[in-house]
């Protein structure tokens, strides 16, 4: 437990948990998130996420950003403010209170990530150990996707401003861990409200091409927080 002179000095510092779909090592997808290698003390040699100190002349959002293109080269459209980390003993050398954000890619914007020896992707339910409490965070954003995921639009996130219906179900599936009945999503999804047909279909598919769907952000605005996708019993 730090003693008294040490909360004195408490730091401020942002890091951040980015999610992409890549595939595992089966060829399904699945939820990824990048690490770096921490190359001084504390826990130096350990995998931590992207982050850094807060200077005090920087807002948030802008050190989040920054730290992100520093470490992995990724500059996601999608990043929101997380939560607050603060307790005592998160470190053993000093007081340091985390702000931490969210973000989510797309697959291939993810594929262009900085590589290197001191960035690591890894499956986000199955880390390796972690400095800190860095394990936490991330379970906590996973809790989060998970919950915001059967309540908004945030799976759109993962996908370009066209998709198909199983483009989409692919990324639910993928974010909630457990195969959902194409029949009963596509009901759900079109039932929503919140999709669109562009008119459109995949060009180059062979036999019958799938439409191509967006989102209606008109119908988004007026959300309401009743869930959205619920599954019911095939027929």
């Amino acid at each position: 437990m730090p003693q008294l002179h040490d909360l004195a000095a408490t730091r401020l510092a942002v890091s951040t948990v980015i999610f992409a779909l890549r595939p595992d090592h089966t060829g399904q997808p699945v939820l990824w998130t990048p690490l770096v290698r921490r190359t001084r003390e504390p826990y130096r040699g350990l995998w931590a996420l992207p982050g850094g100190w807060l200077p005090p002349n920087e807002e948030l959002e802008a050190a989040s950003a920054r730290t992100l293109r520093a470490t992995t080269g990724l500059a996601p459209k999608y990043l929101e403010q997380l939560y607050t980390f603060g307790e005592v003993d998160r470190s053993p050398d000093a007081r340091v209170v985390s702000v931490v954000y969210w973000a989510l890619v797309q697959s291939d914007e993810a594929a262009r990530a900085t590589a290197g020896p001191n960035v690591r992707w890894v499956p986000a339910d199955t880390p390796p150990e972690l400095a800190f409490d860095h394990d936490r965070i991330v379970e906590y954003a996973l809790w989060r996707l998970r919950t915001k995921v059967e309540y908004t639009e945030i799976a759109h996130a993962f996908l370009g401003e066209t998709f198909t219906l199983a483009e989409l179900r692919e990324v639910y599936e993928a974010v909630l861990q457990r195969r959902l009945d194409p029949a009963n999503f596509r009901r759900a999804m079109v039932a929503s409200g919140r999709l669109r047909e562009t008119g459109e279909r995949v060009a180059g598919a062979p036999h019958r091409p799938p439409k191509l769907y967006r989102y209606d952000t008109a119908a988004l605005a007026s959300e309401g927080r009743e869930p959205f996708l619920r599954e019911r019993p095939a027929s």
